[in-house]
């Protein structure tokens, strides 16, 4: 749609407008709908900060904003249809696009590294589509811990007990444009799995970026906190986020072959294996974030593949022509999707396009096999910078900006932890020396 054109459902008094930041959290604000007018026509102003600062909303000097320029305005502008809230009666929610003073895209939005990388294949005459599998915890809002205490992995009895939230979730989400497939108990008391359906990849993660929002939201209102905290209990499941690429063209998936992965899948898994070490930031920005990535856990600890495999790092799904997809694992559900994504897809295309092929698949255990040619993935924050300030391919990606402000935080996250002294700390040692 054009500015001007996106109508709100009958009965809106407000709308509740926004877009991913630099963490893929959403930031906006709510908008009388005597106003929607002018604000589709014109825009809504923020401040460019929006898109440098942390989940704390801490606020430093970078390349793009800074104290000396003063941290200029930029505009939001509707980019999703408004859609009733339907626990909210009255309000409607969209996502926003940022757009600068200048009337062009801001640089450093996250978003338009992945609108990057979608033109790119749609030049080639490529359409990549992407599922998303998200988890998260539902914890006391008190407490911070969960309400139950064993663990119930797809039991559809802890289901019904979760139902009271999940099935809101569910329901209500899909009723917004989310389509939801399915939901499950995970691997952690009080841990969630929710499907969303694939679609194009920009679609994908819109969705993702509203449908965490909206989970908090719906949480909040049936007494829980919801979490996309990477490790947010030591001894329990991480919270992992879960990429399906496929790639389709004139109405063919061209990564199957008769059922099996084709050479064309091969080629875009080859790209994403060599890369992925490099990109680990994309999906994993924070020292917890790291925490998950330990043998054994369900989040691979190599660039390794292998079909139908869940210890590696690209599982290869086959079936059905329309179902053959690549599925990549290491990402946490707190990351930004739209880095996580412009990387995988850039990676991916250069594979495809350089006939690159895999390393030999990983036919068992991926935490113990060692195959020539799959690199060891960062293991903590601070490796992970040293991959991603080496890197050449990560400035193309996010832009050079993009790609310092990330970094910069990710440096600012590994001091703050540094400068800290931990209760297990304390407990070992204060009464022992």
């Amino acid at each position: 749609m054009k500015k001007g054109e996106w109508k709100l459902p009958p009965g809106t008094h407000t709308v509740a407008m926004g877009g991913g930041d630099l963490n893929g959290i959403m930031r906006g604000k709510r908008i009388p709908a005597s106003h929607w007018e002018t604000v589709c026509k014109s825009g809504n102003a923020s401040s460019i900060a929006v898109l440098t600062i942390d989940m704390t909303c801490d606020v430093w000097d970078t390349p793009y904003a800074n104290f000396q320029n003063g941290y200029p305005d930029m505009h939001l502008f509707p980019v999703t249809q408004p859609v009733a809230v339907p626990w909210e009666p009255g309000v409607a929610f969209c996502l926003a696009r940022f757009e600068g003073m200048d009337h062009k895209p801001v640089p450093i939005d996250p978003r338009n590294a992945l609108i990057r990388q979608v033109e790119r294949a749609k030049a080639l005459g490529l359409e990549v589509n992407v599922g998303c599998e998200v988890e998260f915890y539902l914890v006391d809002p008190v407490t911070k811990l969960p309400r139950e205490s064993d663990i119930q992995v797809y039991s559809l009895t802890r289901a019904a007990e979760m139902e009271s939230v999940l099935g809101p979730i569910r329901r209500l989400i899909n009723e917004m444009d989310i389509p939801i497939e399915q939901s499950n108990p995970e691997y952690g008391p009080g841990q969630a799995e929710v499907n969303i359906r694939y679609a194009d990849a920009l679609t994908s993660a819109d969705r993702l970026v509203m449908f965490r929002n909206l989970v908090k939201e719906l949480a909040q209102k049936h007494g829980y906190l919801a979490t996309f905290m990477a490790k947010p209990f030591i001894d329990q499941s991480g919270n992992g986020f879960h990429t399906h690429y496929s790639i389709w063209k004139d109405g063919k998936n061209l990564f199957a072959d008769r059922g099996k992965l084709s050479k064309t899948g091969l080629s875009f898994l080859a790209g994403v294996q060599k890369r992925m070490a490099e990109y680990a930031i994309a999906g994993s920005t924070t020292p917890n974030a790291f925490r998950r990535r330990r043998p054994y856990t369900f989040c691979p600890t190599k660039a390794n593949w292998g079909y139908d495999n869940r210890t590696v790092a690209l599982r290869v799904i086959e079936g059905s022509d329309s179902a053959v997809r690549v599925e990549k694992r290491d990402a946490s559900a707190d990351c930004n999707p739209y880095y996580l994504l412009a990387c995988d897809i850039a990676a991916g295309l250069d594979g495809i396009e350089q006939g690159l092929e895999p390393t030999a698949p990983c036919l068992g255990d991926g935490y113990a096999i060692d195959i020539e040619g799959c690199d060891p993935l960062p293991s903590d924050l601070q490796g992970a910078i040293a991959q991603a300030e080496a890197s050449t391919f990560l400035p193309e990606v996010m832009g050079a900006d993009g790609l310092t402000i990330l970094l910069q935080q990710a440096r600012r996250e590994l001091d703050f932890f540094a400068n800290q002294v931990t209760k297990v700390e304390i407990d070992r040692y204060l009464g022992n020396f």
